[in-house]
């Protein structure tokens, strides 16, 4: 698998990755540095030809309550109620070829074993249909809304429970 544990010597690329991904919501490098040190486990890094072409950045958290973008953590909840899909990047290139299946399958396996009872989301970029093939499903909490919408127009929250198939 391409997938590799994320170090903190990949923070650059991941970093220029997320800029040239994410252009619409930028997240600034202690952000990103920080939730890999918080939980490393759940850090990623895909490559293809020695070449950094993707990520993934997860992390245990509080269900019904994604964390606002470009915001500090500060640590990771006790007790946790999700384990938090906070990204899943591609490059354009990278996409089409089983990558992003691959790396929820192993997150739904890790959140398994960490004993997790769901995965949580919030879907951007008209990500939805493809989060729905991998099982998640489109939940509405009451008072989430504007918090939703600062992840843009098409921003819905999401959860899978980790036995679904």
């Amino acid at each position: 698998m391409p997938w590799r544990p994320m170090t903190p010597q990949d923070l650059g690329e991941v970093q220029a990755l997320a800029d040239r991904i994410h252009v619409s919501h930028p997240e600034d490098p202690e952000v990103l540095a920080e939730r890999q040190s918080l939980y490393p486990q759940g850090c990623f890094v895909l490559t293809e030809a020695e070449r950094a072409i993707g990520y993934a950045l997860t992390h245990p958290w509080r269900f019904a309550e994604p964390p606002p973008l470009n915001r500090l953590l500060g640590a990771v909840p006790s007790p946790a109620t999700t384990y938090y899909i906070h990204d899943v990047a591609l490059l354009p290139d990278a996409r089409g070829k089983g990558y992003a299946a691959q790396i929820t399958d192993r997150l739904v396996a890790h959140a398994r074993e960490a004993g997790f009872s769901n995965l949580s989301l919030v879907a951007v970029n008209k990500s939805q249909v493809f989060w729905e093939k991998a099982g998640f499903r489109v939940i509405a909490i009451p008072g989430l809304g504007a918090k939703l919408a600062s992840y843009g127009p098409d921003a819905v929250l999401m959860v899978r429970d980790v036995t679904s198939l």
